[in-house]
């Protein structure tokens, strides 16, 4: 779905019954064409609904503009320690991608309770089971390697809007847990090699990876892994290093620092996006009766969609996207 105006021929005289035309700025007529456009794009949106093709609204800047971000052809990892916001900024992402019936959600969440809410709207929904995640993450790594395959037949790179193969968004809630908690350690290293592969190339395919953890250190974000993620969003911290191996080597030494931010400030953090620089953020606060409602009103979308509805928690076995 494509954001750019509709090419016509740029009117540069507007005729008058009296002369023969006078001059009209085209930078008048492209701002009128714009309002126009962007006036029917939000009648759209109040019919159809959120596209995964569109920017995702994540909070506003501290000059008070909003913060919106293309997730398409990229992956976002978030970060913090408990009680920073992580959550609130995860939801943000969640609730964009559930109503979108143009992509397919996939839901890893350890804990259970903190996608859960999101379960009637997954495709897939996986529960504190390591061995569930992984068997989920070779179903997707399989469905990548086929879409590639037709990329390659069609000689091209990437998937576009017009070939009705739907983006799949996963989220991993918590990161940690499945690759440092439970299982074994050759699971966990089955996880955590499954998901890099997923975020290095997954982009072009529309496997889009959102991951998320409270425990930012080395050994859960290792530099190979973080490096990969197109943005990086960082929540309060304890530590300087903690808030550099969620940005990057080097940040907190010029002055953007997650661990700067106050406790009370909840929902405050530091988002990077590929070749910029930090920005400290806020993101968009949802109450639990905020997150009830769109998650409600996302699955009987996704219902009337002809999209699954969803998973008990008991079921582990769910069809790929």
């Amino acid at each position: 779905m494509s954001e750019h105006l509709p090419i016509q021929p740029l009117p540069l005289t507007i005729p008058a019954e009296d002369a023969t035309g006078r001059l009209v700025r085209p930078l008048l007529v492209l701002r009128r064409w714009a309002d126009e456009y962007r006036a029917h794009r939000r009648e759209r949106r109040t019919d159809d609904g959120p596209s995964i093709w569109e920017p995702i609204h994540l909070g506003i800047a501290e000059d008070g503009r909003p913060v919106r971000v293309p997730l398409i052809y990229r992956n976002m990892l978030l970060a913090g320690e408990p009680g920073a916001g992580k959550s609130v900024g995860l939801n943000n992402i969640v609730a964009h991608a559930a109503l979108a019936t143009d992509c397919r959600l996939w839901l890893f969440d350890g804990k259970i309770v903190e996608l859960g809410l999101w379960r009637s709207c997954a495709d897939r929904f996986v529960a504190n089971s390591l061995d569930d995640a992984v068997s989920a993450l070779l179903d997707l790594q399989s469905e990548m390697d086929q879409r590639y395959a037709v990329l390659d037949d069609e000689r091209r790179r990437k998937i576009a809007p017009a070939d009705g193969v739907p983006p799949i968004v996963v989220v991993l809630d918590e990161l940690a847990y499945f690759s440092a908690t439970v299982g074994t350690k050759r699971e966990q290293e089955a996880f955590s090699v499954l998901v890099r592969d997923l975020v290095a190339r997954g982009r072009a395919a529309g496997i889009i990876v959102v991951a998320a953890t409270q425990r930012p250190s080395s050994d859960i974000i290792p530099t190979s892994l973080r490096d990969l993620f197109g943005y990086r969003w960082a929540f309060r911290c304890t530590t300087d290093a903690s808030s550099d191996i969620v940005l990057g080597h080097g940040w907190a030494s010029r002055g953007h620092s997650a661990a700067s931010v106050a406790p009370e400030t909840k929902g405050i953090g530091f988002l990077l996006a590929e070749g910029g620089v930090p920005r400290r953020i806020k993101a968009a606060h949802l109450s639990d009766e905020q997150v009830y409602a769109l998650a409600d009103g996302a699955a009987m979308r996704r219902l009337a969609a002809g999209i699954a509805h969803g998973q008990d928690l008991d079921d582990a076995t769910g069809g790929a996207a």
